[in-house]
């Protein structure tokens, strides 16, 4: 696991860094409106172009909210798990790729 990126809270999300070896961009986390169960709580968008989507997760302690964010760009091999969550003592956020396949969306 990593630290790929680092984000603040805005009225509607988050915005921030995201960097890997193929990408340095800014972000925006932004809410979405919800058109099933299983859609996505928000986007992630790099300008007006989407490039991933994040699910509201709690965990199972239920005192700690995260966002699971499923990231994709035609420079990855296949899409990026991530994990949006407070950082330690900070009120900023960091974005903790990982390489396990979860399900998205239940």
């Amino acid at each position: 696991m990593a630290t790929i990126g680092s984000f603040t809270a805005t009225d509607n999300g988050f915005t921030g860094t995201i960097k890997t070896l193929n990408l340095y961009i800014k972000a925006k986390i932004v809410r979405s409106q919800r058109t099933s169960k299983g859609a996505p709580d928000f986007r992630v968008l790099t300008g007006d172009v989407e490039i991933g989507v994040g699910w509201q997760r709690q965990a199972l302690d239920r005192e700690h909210a995260y966002i699971s964010v499923k990231l994709d760009d035609p420079s990855f091999r296949a899409p990026i798990y991530a994990t949006l969550a407070p950082a330690q003592g900070d009120d900023e956020l960091q974005l903790i790729w990982s390489r396990t396949l979860r399900r998205q969306g239940r």
